[in-house]
């Protein structure tokens, strides 16, 4: 083994010791924290752009700090809404889901 992947299988492991103990789990998309987010950040909204749609900007969560991220416009997709990311607070723990695209087809609804 080199001294390069000694030196980063003992930096990856310190880092996986090292998170923030108010931060209880992190699933892809999905965080649950002790700290409530800071109120939304307004926003100039650009002109539209034809074949977009503006996602706002929301607080995201870094591993140990909410951190703001910017709206954007991003390309719209035929039979789909957005739903924009939030965080929801449940006992004393809040719980941010990312945002993400949601089929219209009636089809795929129950």
């Amino acid at each position: 083994m080199s001294i390069h992947n000694i030196l980063l299988t003992v930096a990856l492991g310190i880092g996986a010791c090292a998170l923030p103990a108010f931060a209880t789990t992190t699933v892809e998309g999905y965080v649950e924290v002790d700290a409530a987010p800071p109120p939304p950040q307004k926003e100039a909204v650009p002109e539209a752009r034809a074949g977009y749609i503006w996602v706002p900007g929301y607080w995201g969560w870094s591993g140990s700090k909410h951190v703001w991220v910017n709206g954007q416009y991003v390309p719209s997709r035929l039979n789909h809404h957005w739903v924009a990311a939030n965080w929801e607070h449940r006992g004393s723990h809040w719980y941010f889901q990312d945002g993400r695209w949601e089929n219209d087809d009636e089809s795929t609804k129950e």
